[in-house]
């Protein structure tokens, strides 16, 4: 053997032993991440006992609606669709006007819905990536605003809407929630995580403007959170009963609003309500089946790429 064969030749490079140690702890993180994860039987038990739980609400609406008030009533309620269901539906829809009440309630929830995701994204990115004076102060202040009942500013915001010509329409519903500081709280710590600093500065080297990094860079990425809020503000704008029921009438009602006329006289009705809130809930439902895998694969989308 030659001593230029056993010779170490100073030109090939020499990994340092921390670099070999993350790159194979890189590939085997891959090499797991790729595998498929297989629950055992208990998790499958869990899960099947949870969503009987949370679907048997429902079940029992729809069985109590399919009854008459006399069935409903007996210590021992059935269990088992009657056949009243299609009649006691036809019934609450005609008593509490809910071809109305539903139309109101699609454009009080759109309107407060969009609006809350716009602005919260949009604050929430103020206060998550911009720089300004007082920043954290305004971030405390609005953050305080959720320690503050609702309750307390009816009477001053009712005198408000009425100043405004506003009482018994829909305006009145819809301007006093057009952001709420649950949104841009959650969007403020959904863009702090998901957004890196280094993307707003590349779009300041580029020349451009906050305005035009919102809608360029923030909004693509923080459009699985924005299809959460939009989910989670409209089903609570749908439901919102208290504020649109001081400041609205039965002849302009939304669907909460419109189910207290089925609750209306001496003898209620169990079975005529059950059904009214079946047919409130209906909507509900089919915007989940339809929008609800895409929500969940933009979630799902967005955790892959953080």
């Amino acid at each position: 053997m030659t001593t230029e064969s056993l010779a170490v030749r100073t030109d090939t490079p020499v990994r340092p032993a921390a670099e070999t140690t993350r790159r194979g702890g890189r590939r085997l993180l891959r090499q797991k991440a790729g595998r498929q994860h297989h629950a055992g039987p208990l998790a499958y038990v869990l899960l099947a006992v949870m969503a009987l739980l949370s679907i048997f609400p429902l079940y029992w609406t729809m069985v109590a609606a399919s009854t008459d008030n006399t069935r409903v009533s007996q210590t021992t309620p059935p269990f088992l669709p009657g056949p009243n269901l299609f009649s006691n539906l036809a019934r609450a829809w005609d008593e509490a006007a809910m071809g109305k009440a539903m139309i109101n309630s699609f454009i009080v929830a759109g309107v407060i819905a969009l609006s809350t995701v716009f602005f919260a994204t949009l604050a929430g990115f103020a206060f998550a990536k911009l720089r300004f004076k007082g920043r954290n102060a305004l971030l405390m202040l609005v953050i305080g605003t959720m320690l503050v009942p609702p309750q307390l500013g009816v009477v001053p915001l009712f005198m408000m809407m009425s100043e405004l010509g506003w009482s018994q329409q829909l305006p009145a519903v819809i301007f006093p929630t057009l952001v709420s500081a649950v949104g841009v709280f959650f969007m403020r710590q959904y863009l702090t995580e998901a957004l890196p600093d280094e993307l707003v500065e590349a779009g300041r080297v580029d020349g451009a403007h906050s305005l035009r990094i919102f809608w360029s860079i923030v909004l693509p990425i923080a459009r699985p959170a924005m299809a959460v809020l939009f989910m989670i503000t409209f089903v609570h704008a749908w439901n919102d009963f208290f504020w649109p029921f001081v400041v609205l009438d039965m002849t302009n009602p939304t669907v909460p609003v419109a189910l207290t006329q089925l609750s209306a006289g001496y003898v209620r009705d169990q079975s005529l309500i059950m059904a009214g809130a079946l047919l409130g809930t209906l909507p509900l439902l089919a915007m989940f089946i339809v929008f609800g895998r895409q929500i969940v694969s933009g979630i799902m989308a967005g955790a892959v790429k953080g």
